[in-house]
């Protein structure tokens, strides 16, 4: 079961940071997603389309420009970044998953990981997600060489079947509404199952429980830590 450090490590750190992805991979997460919008044809990480919960700026993201964004604290005096910069600071020690945020972001993306894999980055170690699955499919048509995953809140009456039907690799549900019949009707599929957001010991044993993928945490090293318990459990050493 993968740990995805969400947002970074954003139980440690301002959220959606290059001090918060760092975090992230001091503390081992196989895999660091965060969230990008188009603003002015560049890449910004945040999560929100409007400004005032994470930094103190206002308004929404889309319309501002790259200076007055740029110009924002995002917590202990981190910039918002640029997608480009959260590659940089990764610098392939984890997976990175991109989920598209607000219109535009699908060209802008397919474009940016071009030049990524040009560059050494491997397509197994990026996926790119979304709630939009109109803009989730634009993308996959521009650079079907990446996997995608669909993100959901709900439970559907078809179960996985949707994220099929539009070629995911994964589907990214809310632990709100996870059941192992819908687990089970991904994994039939053969669809990878990363939960949403898994941050207390008992919900990460149950995931592990169920099966599941890999979780989104904003504590990922509690996930590394279940995990290796239960390692240790089923592999005890010597004394």
């Amino acid at each position: 079961m993968l740990s995805i450090g969400h947002r970074g490590a954003m139980g440690h750190e301002p959220e959606n940071t290059l001090r918060s992805v760092a975090k992230a991979l001091t503390l081992g997460a196989d895999w660091i997603e965060v969230d990008v919008y188009n603003a002015q044809d560049k890449l910004v990480v945040i999560h929100d389309d409007r400004l005032e919960r994470t930094t103190d700026g206002t308004g929404r993201v889309v319309g501002q420009t790259l200076d007055y964004l740029r110009s924002l604290d995002a917590g202990k005096g981190e910039k918002i970044p640029f997608l480009e910069e959260v590659f940089a600071v990764v610098d392939h020690r984890a997976g990175i998953n991109v989920e598209l945020k607000g219109p535009g972001t699908a060209e802008l993306t397919a474009s940016f990981l071009t030049e990524q894999l040009a560059a050494g980055w491997a397509p197994e170690q990026l996926l790119v997600s979304s709630f939009d699955h109109h803009e989730l499919l634009r993308f996959k048509h521009l650079l079907p060489l990446i996997r995608v995953g669909a993100l959901i809140v709900g439970l559907p009456l078809d179960y996985a079947a949707f994220a099929e039907r539009l070629g995911a690799y994964s589907i990214h549900p809310s632990i709100e509404f996870l059941d192992r019949a819908f687990v089970n009707d991904a994994h039939q599929r053969h669809l990878r199952v990363f939960v949403f957001t898994v941050n207390h010991p008992d919900d990460i044993r149950r995931m592990m429980d169920l099966g599941v993928d890999g979780v989104f945490s904003n504590y990922p090293e509690r996930v590394i830590k279940l995990k290796q318990q239960s390692g240790e459990s089923f592999f005890p050493t010597e004394a």
